[in-house]
């Protein structure tokens, strides 16, 4: 960095996005994001966003150079369940900006599995929302999707942001299971490492122990995965009363225009939820940008399906008790759509 100017500069301009975070040196890693490059970009990782040289700064100087910030907004999600599509849909210039799944908040879990106390990661959370929330455009609010990974933060970021309100989006428990299936070995590992996360995150109280989990079957620790997220999305109804809103996936896509029009309510935006929902972010497929559409999602999913029915019911009916043992509802509350 070149003095003052140069950090001022970065610090005020939106397209500069606060990229990484080292607990080691307290530095913010930051990078040059074009409003294209994010639409253009799955996620917000170097795999879809290229190769570039970061501008390191520390934190303390960054947030004493911080400039006002936009409303800010959630979709917490639980994998595999169009919140892609989502954050997608809200990239309306002038209106708000989707910002997908940034590594800066991946960063902060991390730190957390590390060792790192809630003490030394709050204020650092507090500052990546305000530098996440600098509005590209006068008058948009930003819509944060993090990753799934980071849904131990969500009552956090709920709490350290008062007005903001956030979706709870998840699929159904068969449908969930289809996608890891259709995932193949990919899938299976997956689930096994968010596992051990959310097992590090104290997320898991079903009675199971580690041992348990090694005897259980690829498809019954996806379905305990889902299971944690689900409880934590029920325990964050109960305590932000008001303020999230559920979906799952299957009633998102059977009426997307009321969805939309809905989640506008309730982030407060004004958006044309007909011609969204006649977009891209509705009509191609939001990882490879081909035609995509409702029948064509669902007809991926039954065929993950075939030749796993079986185990995919077994499974799903074992969870169901499970769910009733632990008091989890297996239908979220808050329903965006009544």
């Amino acid at each position: 960095m070149n003095g003052p100017a140069s950090l001022l500069r970065i610090v005020q301009d939106p397209l500069w996005l606060p990229h990484r975070y080292d607990p080691g040196h307290d530095a913010l890693h930051f990078r040059a994001v074009s409003r294209e490059q994010h639409r253009a970009a799955t996620f917000l990782t170097d795999e879809y966003l290229g190769p570039a040289e970061p501008v390191v700064l520390r934190r303390r100087d960054v947030m004493a150079a911080m400039p006002g910030t936009a409303p800010l907004h959630f979709i917490f999600h639980s994998a595999f369940c169009c919140s892609t599509v989502l954050a997608r849909a809200f990239d309306v210039p002038g209106v708000a900006m989707g910002l997908k799944e940034p590594v800066l908040l991946n960063d902060l879990v991390g730190w957390q599995h590390r060792g790192g106390t809630a003490a030394q990661i709050a204020p650092v959370l507090d500052a990546a929302l305000d530098l996440l929330a600098r509005p590209f455009a006068l008058g948009e609010a930003v819509i944060i999707k993090p990753s799934n990974v980071t849904n131990g933060l969500a009552p956090g970021m709920m709490t350290m942001r008062p007005e903001a309100r956030g979706l709870l989006l998840h699929c159904p428990l068969r449908v969930y299971l289809a996608s890891i299936v259709k995932k193949g070995m990919t899938g299976r590992l997956w689930v096994r490492d968010l596992l051990v996360k959310q097992l590090r995150e104290g997320l898991h109280n079903f009675g199971f122990s580690g041992e348990d989990y090694l005897g259980q079957t690829d498809l019954q620790v996806a379905a305990m995965g889902w299971l944690a997220q689900h409880a934590l999305f029920t325990t964050m109804i109960r305590h932000f009363p008001g303020r999230l809103r559920s979906i799952d996936s299957e009633a998102l896509m059977a009426d997307p225009r009321a969805a939309m029009t809905a989640l506008a309510v309730l982030y407060g935006v004004k958006v044309d939820a007909a011609a969204i929902v006649a977009g891209p972010a509705f009509t191609t497929h939001s990882k490879f940008g081909n035609d995509f559409n409702r029948s064509d999602r669902a007809a991926e999913v039954r065929n993950a399906t075939d030749g796993h029915a079986d185990e995919i019911e077994k499974v799903a009916i074992w969870t169901e008790a499970v769910a009733q043992a632990a008091d989890v509802p297996m239908v979220l509350p808050a329903a965006l759509l009544g």
